[in-house]
């Protein structure tokens, strides 16, 4: 199990987004589902996914949040079939941001919404290694903008197996309204989770928010503690394990335990736990445990 893994807040959408999706990437799959019942957003499914090596959430609880550009998946390509192709099927009642073409920095190149509202960069690495093919890529714009090397070297502190690997900056040549030393492009590693990174200081009208956080799978409630404590900058954000950072990311911190619990056949064990997880703020293994056992 991916010790970070990106999740996705859908309105009733999740699975048919996650059939699209493994559809178009090899050795890709839905790898479980789950469903919680009786919560705030009535009848919650919950899906886990394996996208090309890269396991991924996705959820379906309502139109509470919708996607914005300031978190997007960006997808190494080594062809330009390859990327003519993702393109292609991700236009398919989506909104192109960027359209697909030769940029400075790619041959090919292209930024688009899909029909569900998630971003996705498609671009064409040519004979470069991928070692992660799809990549969750971070934009700190509006009051988050400037903050992206605050960001990450507050978050290589916060997680023990991490490194910023290359950043890339704005020079005084690449012209308003960006400003020369903001980070143009950079990549870091969390727990083995490839990230990248970059400010924008464009008259952006969105944010970070929920509808694409980041899962910390914790083995128990020493990790959970820890990674609450650094994490959480804002109290009125805490719920159900759900917490946002400094600079307005979300963040679940979640025990392996629980989604073993929540997978048990016993509808009944299930439902306990999801009423438990719905009264708590951070999450408590041994509260958790008591719920599934009816104590």
């Amino acid at each position: 199990m991916q010790k970070i893994t990106p999740f996705l807040w859908f309105d009733k959408e999740a699975r048919e987004a996650a059939t699209l999706y493994i559809s178009l990437f090899p050795d890709s799959k839905i790898k479980s589902t789950t469903v919680m019942n009786n919560t705030p957003s009535g009848t919650v499914e919950i899906l886990s996914i394996e996208l090309a090596g890269l396991e991924v959430g996705l959820m379906s609880a309502g139109p509470y949040f919708r996607f914005t550009p300031a978190i997007s998946f960006t997808v190494a390509c080594n062809t330009k079939d390859e990327a003519q192709t993702l393109w292609d099927e991700l236009s398919k009642g989506g909104m192109a941001l960027m359209e697909l073409g030769e940029y400075p920095f790619s041959e090919k190149f292209g930024w688009i919404q899909d029909k569900f509202g998630l971003s996705w960069q498609i671009m064409y690495v040519g004979d470069s290694p991928v070692n992660q093919k799809i990549t969750p890529s971070l934009m700190f714009v509006g009051e988050q903008f400037g903050k992206a090397e605050k960001a990450m070297s507050f978050y290589k502190s916060v997680f023990h197996d991490s490194e910023i690997i290359d950043i890339m900056r704005y020079g005084n040549g690449d012209g308003e309204p960006e400003e020369e030393g903001m980070i143009k492009h950079a990549r870091f590693t969390l727990e083995g989770l490839q990230m990248s990174a970059m400010d924008s200081s464009l008259d952006h009208e969105f944010s970070f928010n929920e509808a694409f956080s980041f899962v910390v799978n914790c083995t128990n409630q020493e990790e959970i503690d820890y990674y609450w404590e650094k994490l959480s900058a804002d109290p009125d954000s805490e719920q159900c394990g759900w917490l946002k950072d400094a600079y307005g990311v979300s963040w679940q911190i979640n025990p392996i335990a629980l989604d073993e619990m929540l997978k048990d056949p016993d509808q009944e064990k299930r439902d306990r736990v999801t009423q438990a997880v719905l009264k708590m703020k951070k999450l408590d293994i041994r509260q958790l445990e008591k719920a599934y056992n009816g104590k």
